[in-house]
């Protein structure tokens, strides 16, 4: 299976730009979109395959009447995901526009339908949704196409997670990334949670990322430094367009910022070391005579002492030489060695 996540560098997060719905059903501004997310640095772009047939039924009354509150208030599902909805005729052109700015194009499908219009293009990895996160069919048709597999697991129990990720594995996928998500748009920073994330990567042997709708990039970062690979933030071009995740979407200059905090964090985090410079260790403190000494004089805790630099014996030894006596004449500000002891 080719390894689309983490191809630029060992161990650099995969930054994605979700599109979503803030292409406002305006094709030239989805391009100028993808543009200016190639400028911010983000590795992919992001998008959402389906049509309101792929998600609801369009109805008004019941389960699918208007929302009463929220983000979406007064929308029923068939309209928000109408007008969330992005052309499939676009796609494609988006995709070759993508790749010519150095990102992977890929999406979220919503039914085996998109599916089946996605390999057409050839995408080359799929993410699921948090609230498809139990549409088992819908996982084993799309691990089953050999592509890596994202998870956002934002309405996810153990069980659930662990059912989504053995389904992926049943078909010979383990190309799998799970995301740690709040599936609140806005989602709260206090509802964020994530020291869950080594938790999760320990529990479930997969990679981790995270999947943010908070307002602010902490989440990002922090996730990055707990172990996250991947992390997913909503883009838009500027929130004053309006449109159905406008809000919890970041801006150009604010995503940019996200983007070079995170390879800041990946450049503190280096690797595992306790290796000490010999430049360092001769900072460090040593054993010096602070006393012009005569030969066959003793050692005392008058006239030697642990002092910068690291020039002299281990201070460890300071018990060890008390009482013990000079071979020479030793001046004041000489390091002591073993060479100027008397063994007796």
């Amino acid at each position: 299976m080719k390894e689309y996540i983490n191809t630029d560098k060992k161990n650099s997060t995969f930054i994605i730009a979700e599109m979503s719905a803030n292409h406002n059903n305006d094709f030239n501004l989805a391009v100028k979109t993808i543009e200016s997310i190639a400028e911010v640095g983000a590795d992919a772009v992001k998008v959402q395959t389906y049509k309101p047939e792929s998600l609801t039924l369009n109805m008004d009354t019941g389960y699918f009447a208007p929302r009463l509150e929220g983000l979406w208030k007064g929308y029923t599902p068939w309209k928000l995901y109408k007008e969330a909805s992005m052309p499939y005729e676009w796609q494609s052109k988006l995709k070759k526009i993508a790749e010519a700015k150095g990102l992977i194009f890929f999406s979220t499908p919503f039914d085996i339908e998109a599916v089946d219009f996605l390999e057409t293009l050839n995408v080359s990895m799929y993410k699921i949704a948090s609230l498809e996160i139990v549409d088992i069919p819908l996982i084993r048709y799309c691990a089953s196409k050999n592509k890596p597999i994202i998870l956002s697991n934002g309405v996810a129990e153990i069980k659930d997670m662990e059912l989504a990720i053995s389904t992926c594995r049943e078909v010979g996928n383990d190309d799998i990334t799970l995301l740690k998500c709040t599936s609140d748009y806005p989602a709260s920073v206090s509802d964020a949670n994530l020291i869950t994330i080594p938790e999760m990567k320990n529990r479930f042997g997969v990679k981790i990322g995270v999947s943010d709708h908070t307002l602010d990039s902490i989440v990002p970062i922090v996730a990055t430094s707990l172990g996250a690979t991947v992390v997913e933030k909503h883009f838009i071009l500027d929130r004053e367009l309006g449109g159905p995740d406008s809000a919890f979407s970041m801006e150009p200059e604010e995503f940019r910022k996200m983007v070079n905090d995170i390879r800041d964090v990946e450049a503190s985090l280096g690797k595992v070391y306790y290796s000490v410079s010999e430049k360092d260790m001769c900072r460090r403190r040593s054993l010096f005579i602070c006393q012009d000494i005569k030969k066959g004089e003793k050692l005392t805790n008058k006239n030697i002492k642990s002092i910068r630099p690291g020039y002299g014996l281990h201070p460890k030894y300071y018990y060890d030489i008390l009482g013990k006596t000079i071979k020479q004449d030793v001046k004041k500000g000489t390091p002591l060695s073993w060479e100027i002891i008397s063994e007796i």
